[in-house]
């Protein structure tokens, strides 16, 4: 299953798995760092799951959550 970007403005990166059981959310904060967080549902075939991390900048924040991305693609 593949992602799709849901949102996107000056704060809020996020993007859906198309089941609609995950999401992988980057928010900028107001110290200039990002935070990264995946939720998986509990409905969904691979089980639930939440993550959250900080990061000191978005780049990074950025790269975890396509790192995220990656990893809980599922096959359609």
């Amino acid at each position: 299953m593949s992602w799709e970007l849901s949102r996107e403005d000056d704060v809020v990166t996020e993007w859906a798995r198309s089941d609609g059981y995950a999401t992988v959310r980057l928010r900028n904060r107001a110290d200039g760092g990002a935070v990264v967080r995946l939720d998986v549902m509990e409905q969904a075939v691979d089980g639930r799951v939440y993550e959250r991390e900080r990061y000191d900048d978005r780049d990074a924040a950025a790269e975890r959550a396509a790192e995220w991305r990656d990893a809980y693609t599922l096959a359609e």
